[in-house]
């Protein structure tokens, strides 16, 4: 398989006003959870989380969103990019949350602000090696044990959503489409967005359901 590389460098960003536009993810599974009698099983819901160097707090995969690709596709590529998985990729986003860069948290003007959206990722994938492996380490974990871990309270906000939403009878809707996603030379993750846990962009903004997107979602090497 050719080496994947991440994207680097903002010339292709995109931006609302001051805000520079992020998208992410919530990847997760469904694993099989056996007790006692193999007839007596249940599956039990895990989401992937990734660790930063130097810290002990987690976060979801995330990153910026830019011209020449959609919003979901963007998505998909931040969750390979930094996590190394592929998957299904939920049709519209858990909703957006507005927050500052870590170099920008004691501001409380835009400047240096994100708007981030998030949405669900079905795993079907997990390589072995990944653009961004040398910063990430990817854990999965148990919904109880994400909200321990999650650096910030936006984070909890997104969870909290997507937990609901997939408790749903019918949970996130998705369909299984392919598409190659362009990649470019390894990103450098300290200029990535962090959200502020206090201060002006404290609140997440209220769910919003975009219209369905065309794009397809589930990357292929």
């Amino acid at each position: 398989m050719a080496s994947l590389q991440a994207r680097t460098g903002r010339e292709k960003q995109r931006y609302e006003g001051q805000l520079r536009l992020v998208a992410g993810c919530i990847p997760y599974r469904l694993e099989q959870n056996v007790e006692v009698c193999y007839s007596n099983s249940e599956n039990k819901l895990l989401v992937l989380m990734i660790s930063s160097p130097n810290r002990k707090d987690l976060v979801f995969p995330k990153g910026g969103w830019e011209e020449d690709e959609n919003m979901r596709d963007a998505a998909c590529r931040e969750a390979l990019e930094e996590a190394g998985v592929k998957g299904i990729l939920s049709e519209n986003p858990l909703g957006f949350w507005v927050f500052r860069s870590k170099s920008r948290q004691n501001s409380c003007n835009l400047e240096g602000g994100c708007k981030g959206f998030m949405f669900a990722l079905k795993v079907t994938e997990e390589l072995d090696s990944w653009p961004e492996q040398a910063l990430h380490e990817r854990k999965w974990l148990t919904i109880e044990e994400a909200f321990k871990f999650c650096r910030y309270d936006w984070m909890r906000d997104v969870l909290n959503i997507f937990l609901t939403t997939f408790s749903k009878e019918k949970p996130i809707g998705m369909r299984e489409e392919s598409v190659e996603l362009p990649l470019r030379p390894l990103s450098d993750a300290g200029d990535e967005c962090q959200m502020a846990s206090s201060g002006c962009f404290g609140k997440p903004s209220s769910v919003q359901h975009l219209q369905n997107s065309s794009s397809k979602c589930i990357v292929q090497g």
